[in-house]
This record gives structure tokens, sequence and C-alpha cells, in this order.
């Protein structure tokens, strides 16, 4: 527990506040300083309250600060409608049509505006919409409290007062956080069926924080989990980029399949996974994951091709290998397969197509990447794409899906001159210039006394 909240804990518990007030922790008791928060949020804030609004920094990075972390990005809550706003700044632009925000642009950064949500029916102002217990538009309007319990977890509902640089806390984010709970605000399966990407900010957050879930909000992820069928594609694209992007792949990944929403959301490497008799295919994909979360970690580009390229590779490769038994060729196979995948891919998660051509690209030079005689090798050394095709049959390789030395005669010889391709491709067998087959480790024999299952 970190020193400044077990101090303020232990002036609270002698001196409690009514349970109806908000806590609030004066700037002398919390140690988030404006030094610490971007200066442009700082200027949005300060603007807004120069023209009579209230202002706080609000949300993760509020959180991250008080546990000491960096934030990746600031979100400022007000009381100015967003068209009032975009008034103050010339450098604003209103988007989503769901939930309307205000972006203020600066050079290199965007801070994200919002205005108090209020509770839908109860006479704010603005416009709401729900079908089927699922807010389709969310502009109801309301106060600073009414926008803490419409929040989705207490710790992201702590505020920032740009007016006396007070903390102030509606919802016991404080509590939670000093427990490292995260807790939903208010009735569990209300909340996520007013939004169902709630469980996977529930997933995503526990896995980036290292939080316990609390009970009742862990309890619904599995009940609740075929609620994620009805949210948009499209939306369900950028979830997934903020799910694995955010530098705990790995972590995610697993807490997904445990609560069942990677099976939902990604149904054929679910089944693909549970057909493969062997552990190469959830190998590859932990490889593939670590190395996304060590990209991260070193500030190195990641493209979601890429990613998503790992993540249905199953699916393809098994569906290629069903083509090949009907007389397709090995390249035509896994092409015909890529595009039979994505195409069911497409009713759970919408992929961009400027991604889906980039990960076929991926797939196909798997096959062109085994065939390394002639003039072939050079022409795969020299495609767009070579690079990424390499990476990928590396996390393959790591994965024990194909022989190292494949990987191993490609990394040399990228590195040779031409003298030396010449001959490393004289060197190669007769068995070597072809199309190596997928490797299979040996079955276990049953132990002495033991009958095999029927």
């Amino acid at each position: 527990m970190f020193s400044w909240l077990k101090r303020f804990w232990e002036v609270r518990t002698r001196d409690p506040q009514p349970a109806s007030s908000p806590v609030i922790i004066p700037r002398s008791e919390h140690p988030v300083s404006r030094s610490s928060i971007s200066d442009n949020a700082v200027k949005v804030m300060y603007r807004l309250k120069d023209a009579g609004y209230e202002a706080y920094l609000v949300g993760g990075g509020v959180r991250d600060l008080l546990l000491g972390r960096e934030p990746k990005d600031f979100d400022v809550a007000t009381n100015a409608t967003p068209e009032k706003v975009k008034e103050l700044f010339r450098n604003c632009r209103l988007i989503g049509r769901r939930f309307r925000l205000a972006h203020v642009y600066f050079r290199g950064e965007i801070i994200e505006v919002a205005t108090f949500r209020g509770h839908h029916g109860d006479g704010g102002s603005g416009e709401g919409e729900t079908r089927n217990g699922m807010v389709v538009r969310d502009n109801v309007y309301g106060t600073l409290e009414e926008d803490a319990v419409r929040r989705d977890f207490t710790v992201n509902a702590l505020y920032y007062n740009i007016k006396d640089y007070s903390i102030v806390d509606y919802t016991g984010g404080l509590d939670d956080l000093q427990n490292g709970l995260l807790r939903l605000i208010g009735d569990t399966g209300q909340r996520y069926r007013e939004d169902p990407v709630r469980m996977l900010r529930a997933v995503r957050f526990a896995a980036k924080l290292g939080f316990r879930v609390e009970d009742e909000t862990e309890s619904a992820l599995k009940e609740l989990g075929e609620l994620l069928a009805d949210v948009p594609p499209a939306r369900l694209f950028d979830e997934m980029l903020k799910m694995f992007l955010s530098g705990h792949a790995v972590a995610t990944f697993e807490m997904m399949r445990h609560y069942n929403q990677f099976g939902i959301l990604f149904p054929q490497t679910e089944s693909s996974l549970e057909r493969e008799e062997q552990g190469f295919p959830i190998t590859f994909l932990l490889h593939a994951m670590e190395n996304t979360d060590r990209r991260i970690a070193e500030n190195k580009p990641v493209t979601p091709a890429f990613l998503f390229a790992a993540i249905l590779w199953e699916p393809v490769r098994q569906l290629a290998e069903e083509l090949r038994k009907e007389g397709m060729s090995k390249l035509q196979s896994l092409q015909v397969a890529g595009d039979r995948v994505l195409e069911k891919q497409r009713k759970n998660i919408s992929v961009p197509r400027r991604f889906t051509l980039q990960m076929r690209e991926i797939w196909s030079m798997q096959e062109r990447l085994a065939q390394r005689f002639g003039k072939r090798a050079y022409r795969t050394l020299n495609h767009p794409r070579f690079r990424a095709g390499y990476d990928f049959m590396l996390l393959r390789a790591d994965s024990g899906e194909v022989e190292r030395e494949l990987s191993d005669w490609w990394s040399r010889f990228q590195e040779v001159d031409d003298q030396q391709r010449e001959k490393m491709l004289a060197e190669l067998s007769p068995q070597q210039r072809k199309s190596p087959r997928r490797r299979r480790r040996p079955r276990k024999r049953p132990a002495a006394g033991t009958r095999s299952a029927s």
C-alpha cells in the first residue's frame, strides 16, 4: 500500500465523512501534481475553468498517477456541452454519435473532453436511447455525481479538480485502489447489459493493473458473455487493439480464455485449439503475444495485421490442410483457406481491409518460404512482405511447428553475399528444396498395465 494512501486512511478512520458525501483528498495529502499531467490537458482544464465551467481530470489518468504509473493518455470531464467546448477551442472536433465527445487537437496529442453524463429518464438534458437493455445513444448530460456513478469501474471514477487540485471520489474507488480490486459500479447485470464491452474492459484492466476482479463483477463475466455477440463487429476490433496492444497481451489472452470471451470472439480459433492434439498452436499463440508485449515494452512498432494473422493462423492452417487433401496446391489452399476464415471471422470482429490484405500475404509467405530452390528464394527475399512472413515463421519454429533448420537457413540467407547465397542454394538436398511437412511429436505410449480409452 502506498504511504500517502495509508496516511489518508488513518485520518479518514478517525474522522469519517457522511456516506452521502464524496471523499475528497486535498492537494497536501495526495501525490498527483500538475507537473505529472500533460501540459495540454492542464491547458484545456484551465480554459474551461476560466470560462466558468467545471473541469476535472478523470479516469485512467488519475488512477495511474495515484498508483505511481505513467498514464498513456489524459481525459477531461466537464459540465460544458460538446458544442460549448468546441466554441472555446478552435482546434476541437466533435466525434461520435452514440457517445458525443470533444477532441481537442495538439501537436502529437489529443485531449478527450466528455460532458458529465446523467441518468436516462431522470430529467437530464440531451438525448439517450436504450434497446433491450443496451445503451445505443448516451448523450444525456448531468452532474459530477451522476457522471461518477455512470462510469464503469470504481478505480476509473476518480476525479482531479483543477480548481483546488483535490481528488474527488464518489464510488469508493480509493478503497478499491488500496485493496487492488476491480469493481463494477452499480448492478453488474444491468451495467453489462447497458454496454457488454464493459466485460472486455474488466479483463483488460485486471490484466493491466494486476488487480483481482470483485466477486459479483467476476461472476457475471461468464454468465453474460454471450452479450458480446450483440456488439458491432467494428467496435469489437477497436477493443481488441486496446486489449492486445497495451503491453499485457499474454495476461489478457489467458484471462479471455478463462472467461470464455476468446471463444465467443474468435470461435474458429478456439475450435481449432480444441481439435489440435499437439501443443503447437497454443504455444505459437503465446509466443506471438509475448513478442507483441516485448516490442511494445521496447517502443517498437506493432502492426495489428501480424497479431491477427497469428490469432487466426491455426484455423487457416487446418482448413488449408483439408483443401490440399481435395487436390489443391499448397499455396492455393492457404489463399482459399485465408479467405474463408476471414469471411467467417467478420461476423464476430470486423478486421479492416488494409489489415486483412497484409494477413493474407503473411499466410501465403509461409509456403513461399518453404520453397527455397533457384530464383524462388530471391523472389521471396525481395517480396515486400518478406520480413513479416519471416518473423511469423520464426514464431512457428519457436513453437515447434516447423523445423528449426528452415528458419536458421533464412536467417543466414539474408545476411550473406550473393556468392554465399548461391552456395547455400546449391547445398540444399532435394528434400530440403520441397515444402517440409509439419512436425508431429510422437504420441506417448500407454504405461504398462493401463488400457487406452476406447
